[in-house]
């Protein structure tokens, strides 16, 4: 397994971009932290630690490695995401119905592997159901993934994202259409070149979980590239 050792050294260099960023946007900082309103800026990098493996790394504003995942195919029916030092901390699996498979995703704690919710006499139960708008048509076209608590659709959603992932401008919102994560692209220049998509901004509003937001990043990949 060879790992990817540039890391360390691109690390850094975000780190220093961040600095930047945050000289740029110091007044916004300022009135989140007044208001006790930090939230949590992260980097998401779209590519794997390891040689010919698709997957993401995610930066914290002090260069630190906090989230990981590798994938060996392009379109899995199995996501784990991996904190810095390789433990899973959630597991996705795409959910099947009728033997089919749809855009439809279950999000388990820590790694289940082929134990994944499958009856009602499963032990292992999912603690969150995505579903990919399957009609981007409609009035709600902005709306591209509605979060259900469990596995229970009938319920209601209790987030939802809207935005474009392609263009990497989402936003998080709850039951009350307040912002609780958003998607950025991140603008600033290396060397007189441009991040583009493949690296940009995660910010996580202070009581929303940093690494069930990244899984929703990794969902809304798997949904729209």
């Amino acid at each position: 397994m060879k790992i990817f050792l540039s890391l360390k050294s691109w690390s850094r260099t975000v780190h220093d971009e961040e600095q930047h960023d945050h000289h740029h946007h110091e007044e916004e900082q300022d009135r989140n932290i007044d208001g006790g309103d930090a939230s949590t800026p992260l980097t998401v990098w779209r590519k794997s630690l390891l040689m010919n493996c698709n997957g993401f790394q995610v930066i914290d504003s002090h260069g630190n490695l906090i989230y990981r995942v590798d994938n060996y195919i392009g379109h899995p029916d199995e996501i784990i995401l991996m904190d810095g030092s390789g433990k899973s901390v959630l597991s996705m699996h795409r959910r099947k119905k009728l033997g089919m498979v749809v855009d439809s995703w279950f999000v388990y704690e820590g790694e289940v592997g082929e134990n994944y919710y499958s009856s009602k006499t499963t032990s292992n139960r999912p603690i969150f159901l995505i579903k990919k708008n399957a009609n981007l048509f409609n009035s709600n076209k902005h709306e591209l993934a509605y979060i259900y608590r469990n596995n229970k659709s009938d319920k209601g959603y209790v987030y939802v994202i809207q935005g474009s992932y392609t263009h990497r401008s989402c936003k998080v919102l709850d039951e009350s259409m307040k912002v609780v994560a958003e998607i950025r692209r991140k603008e600033a220049l290396i060397g007189g070149v441009s991040y583009g998509v493949d690296v940009f901004q995660l910010i996580v509003k202070p009581g929303f979980d940093p690494g069930f937001a990244m899984a929703l990043i990794l969902l809304l990949d798997q949904m729209f590239s």
